[in-house]
């Protein structure tokens, strides 16, 4: 039971932002990327708490909007709980990590002018122009659609080829990245790096978390500026491409080789970005367009009870669920199991045949013995160009470990 004097007392919030969403508002702390949905009069709450009302005068006017009482120090203890209440020390808050490897901090750098006149109306307009154009490309000169046996190796020699696909193909993922970060400083935003795996594959990961601090309609841009870029860099390597193969540019075959590595490599990615069962890019457009908070999760608790799995726990956290979470994950948990044939139809079109050329001249050079130099060279190529996925593989075991020591302390306690 409250007291009068904790009544008149006042509550300091850390800097929150509070978005409507449908009957419900998202509240969060984009400092620490924490954010959790909660009835509309909440919001009330906060914003009262906000303009620095006492206990008492938040009471009054949340009951007023209630239309019954609010235990407002009730509320207060959960914000206390949640990390929003101010405690005062001045002490900064680090984010948690999203992804194995990470940077601590929020990025700023580019000027939020600079970042806009790359992520505006008319930038916009062109990227949708862009990706017409590869379209109409692929279609009418289908031979400059990608041969990645052929086009994945820069140079006649495989290994310095296949030892530089390393780091160009990280390059145009830091590319892609670096559009997610600078979008989000067009609408005022930071963002920060870091390195995780999708399946067998390694990839770099910009941290948005602070896109759910502003309405659902100014999410887009964040979420779409790596794909933007994608487009664009697609768009000039394909036009650059195209005017060599109609004749209209005598460049150097090593030009056009730089080229077709670069368009294999942005196509790929691009492809890769449309798997939504891989929380990808599109699937965070998806979850915002359909207003679901935790899809992922509701995915997988909604086919435990397909397979009839579920345990009383889980179907308690189902029935908890928000209704557009259940909704969606209805027909996403068969996307999700059908999209395993998918990431092996992009693997095998994408990664096996550069693989096989590899492996190829790798049997070969080491055919010599171990004693010659050609057998030391072919394995270090072979191994520098594994390593990213022998990296994914590392964090795969590190994750897997993590939960089972996880269970086993939830075991003993």
């Amino acid at each position: 039971m409250s007291t009068a004097g904790e009544m008149t007392a006042t509550v300091r919030l850390r800097p929150l932002s509070v978005v409507a969403e449908g009957d419900e508002v998202l509240v969060g702390d984009p400092e620490t990327g924490t954010f959790v949905t909660i009835p509309a009069i909440g919001g009330v709450v906060i914003a009262a708490l906000q303009r620095g009302d006492t206990l008492d005068e938040v009471a009054a006017e949340a009951e007023a909007a209630a239309g019954e009482p609010v235990d407002v120090a009730a509320f207060v203890a959960v914000l206390t709980e949640l990390g929003f209440v101010d405690d005062g020390t001045g002490e900064l808050r680090e984010a948690p990590r999203t992804a194995p490897i990470q940077g601590r901090r929020w990025l700023v750098g580019v000027s939020q002018g600079l970042a806009r006149r790359l992520f505006g109306p008319v930038a916009w307009a062109c990227y949708a122009a862009l990706a017409l154009f590869c379209v109409a490309v692929f279609v009418t000169t289908p031979a400059l659609f990608p041969a990645p046996a052929r086009d994945a190796f820069l140079f006649g020699d495989i290994g310095v080829s296949a030892v530089l696909l390393v780091p160009l193909s990280m390059l145009t993922m830091a590319l892609h990245e670096c559009g997610h970060w600078l979008a989000a400083r067009a609408i005022g935003l930071r963002a920060r790096f870091g390195v995780d795996r999708r399946l067998m594959l390694l990839v770099f990961e910009t941290d948005l978390t602070q896109v759910w601090s502003v309405p659902r309609r100014r999410r887009y841009g964040p979420l779409l500026g790596g794909i933007a870029v994608d487009i664009a860099l697609l768009g000039v390597l394909l036009a650059l491409r195209l005017l060599i193969h109609t004749g209209t540019w005598s460049a150097p075959t090593a030009v056009d080789a730089v080229l077709a590595i670069g368009v294999y490599l942005k196509l790929a990615g691009l492809l890769w970005q449309c798997m939504v069962f891989l929380r990808t890019d599109l699937y965070a457009v998806l979850v915002n367009l359909l207003g679901c908070h935790n899809l992922w999760r509701v995915k997988t608790l909604r086919l435990l009870e397909a397979f009839g799995r579920l345990t009383p726990e889980q179907a308690a956290e189902l029935a908890a669920a928000s209704p557009a979470d259940r909704r969606a994950a209805g027909w996403f948990r068969w996307l999700w199991l059908a999209g395993f044939a998918g990431v092996l139809g992009w693997f095998a079109l994408f990664v096996l045949p550069v693989i096989a050329v590899v492996l190829r001249w790798t049997a070969a050079n080491m055919s010599a013995g171990a004693l010659s130099g050609e057998f030391w060279y072919g394995l270090l190529c072979a191994a520098l160009m594994v390593g990213p996925y022998l990296l994914a593989a590392g964090l795969a075991i590190t994750e897997y470990a993590r939960r089972i020591l996880a269970r086993m302390g939830d075991t003993n306690t």
